[in-house]
């Protein structure tokens, strides 16, 4: 695999003792460190020795063997008696989701409509070289804006394959447990189907609305079937006014006709039947310009979805 084998005690030393923490998941810590080289890391340190283990094999057979610009590059490990750490790049700018929540892209917390739009297709063409391009095809099955990471210049990098499922090229279902995010899951998720690539890519596209209007597809504080963005830019698609979508601060750089591509995009993506989602190959078509799309359907499915997540956050 080309990796460094890290021993658990340089380990200890490059991060100094994991003492700068970068963030928490449900599987460990990632703490930044520093090799003797100077190149900065970000360190995964895998808690639970039976979760642990299983998630430490699962990121090295996903992303130990593959390479693309917008997937995290995995660097080394550290598999030394019950220690489990990965090693990856260090993304100055975090995740997308500290970027477009908690308003720290910017000095006024507005992070630029063509940057969005840049991180908008360089994950589609993530995702478009795991289920297309791989030896195996491989199914994310948990995109969302946490496990998108940003580089120095915003360049979006796929992140955290500890969920991820491997498909052989000669299938294209897997029969496996729920996993996933609650408001990014595609419908066949919760009606226990067999999952294709077509469950992330309704998960981009629950994302692709929050990259769009840099808010929680559902706010806590009102209720959600008013407030739920999805449902707003489906009824907007069919009245032809995009631009009302946005907040002032938001609509000063739209470009409107990459807005209304995003929109449509987002929408398709998230169609309840997955035989009317695109791929992700054509996905990243659609947004650069290349593929012309036709005004989709309302996804009715969302108001479902609204719906669970109002009784999730009022019960």
């Amino acid at each position: 695999m080309n990796l460094t084998a890290f021993r658990y005690k340089d380990l200890q030393l490059i991060t100094k003792n994991f003492s700068d923490r970068l963030g928490a998941g449900s599987f460990g810590s990632v703490f930044k460190g520093v090799l003797q080289d100077g190149t900065a890391v970000a360190i995964k340190r895998l808690e639970g020795v039976r979760q642990g283990e299983k998630q430490f094999r699962a990121e090295m057979s996903t992303i130990g063997n593959i390479h693309h610009v917008n997937l995290i590059r995995l660097l080394g490990f550290c598999a030394e008696g019950e220690h489990r750490l990965l090693v990856y790049e260090y993304m100055p700018h975090g995740s997308l989701d500290a970027c477009l929540f908690n308003k720290v892209s910017s000095d006024d917390g507005v992070l630029p409509w063509s940057t969005r739009y840049q991180i908008a297709i360089g994950v589609a063409k993530g995702l478009t070289y795991l289920h297309d391009k791989c030896r195996d095809r491989i199914i994310h099955c948990d995109i969302k804006p946490h496990n998108i990471l940003l580089d120095a210049s915003f360049a979006p990098k796929v992140s955290d394959f500890g969920l991820a499922k491997l498909l052989g090229r000669d299938f294209s279902r897997v029969i496996t447990t729920m996993r996933g995010t609650i408001g990014y899951l595609a419908p066949e998720w919760i009606s226990g189907t067999p999952i294709t690539a077509k469950a992330d890519v309704f998960s981009y596209g629950m994302m692709l609305f929050e990259i769009i209007s840099q808010k929680r597809n559902a706010e806590h504080g009102k209720r959600c079937m008013d407030k739920f963005f999805p449902i707003q830019v489906a009824n907007k698609i069919q009245e032809g006014d995009l631009q009302a979508l946005l907040d002032a601060d938001l609509r000063r750089d739209v470009n409107l006709e990459e807005l209304q591509r995003a929109c449509m995009v987002a929408c398709w993506c998230v169609q309840e039947d997955e035989s009317s989602r695109p791929t992700m190959g054509a996905v990243v078509q659609i947004l650069e310009g290349l593929l012309q799309v036709n005004k989709p359907p309302v996804p009715r499915y969302l108001e479902v979805l609204a719906e669970s997540l109002d009784q999730s956050v009022y019960s």
